[in-house]
């Protein structure tokens, strides 16, 4: 069975191409409110349910919510694909940080990974702010699964790294 995201009511929650901008316990900047630290957020239930989830090829979309964290698995992985190859913190951090300066692409542009999972943006403004949104959410992705990838001592965590063969829902990682 698929873990699903506790992130059920979309009352106040603004939404941009269907994807709800959900609060984010982050430092960076960007469209997101900010969540209480004690509160768990998409980017932890990413991270949490992403060794369950990324063995599913089928995923049953049950809010808006769950899109998001199809999304955020998916990035997941490509994280961990970036970072299979690295051997210390440092260099996993460098390759995090490439991947965080390449562009996103938005529902509708060439690179997006779920075609028919959002609707296309209704205009320039919106698809600007989901770009802007997911920019956030992936950075703040990146930072907290470096610290689940590595050890304190900066070694590779092999129980994390070894999902990078993973293929999430059939999807070949480039």
């Amino acid at each position: 069975m698929v873990y699903h995201s506790s992130f059920v009511d979309d009352e106040g929650i603004t939404k941009a191409c269907g994807c709800p901008l959900l609060p984010l316990k982050s430092h960076i900047k960007g469209p997101a409110p900010v969540s209480d630290q004690d509160r768990t957020d998409i980017v932890d239930e990413a991270i949490t349910f992403f060794r369950a989830n990324v063995f599913f090829r089928n995923f049953d979309i049950k809010s808006s919510a769950d899109k998001l964290l199809i999304y955020l698995t998916f990035y997941i992985n490509v994280a961990l694909k970036r970072l299979e190859g690295c051997r210390t913190l440092a260099e996993g951090t460098k390759a995090i940080i490439n991947l965080g300066l390449e562009n996103v692409p938005v529902p509708g542009e060439s690179g997006f990974p779920f075609p028919g999972l959002f609707v296309l943006p209704q205009s320039h403004q919106e698809a600007v702010l989901l770009r802007n949104y997911l920019k956030q959410i992936r950075e703040e992705t990146s930072g907290r699964l470096l610290s689940v990838a590595y050890r304190p001592n900066g070694t590779p965590n092999k129980w994390w790294l070894a999902f990078s063969k993973r293929k999430f829902m059939n999807i070949i990682v480039p």
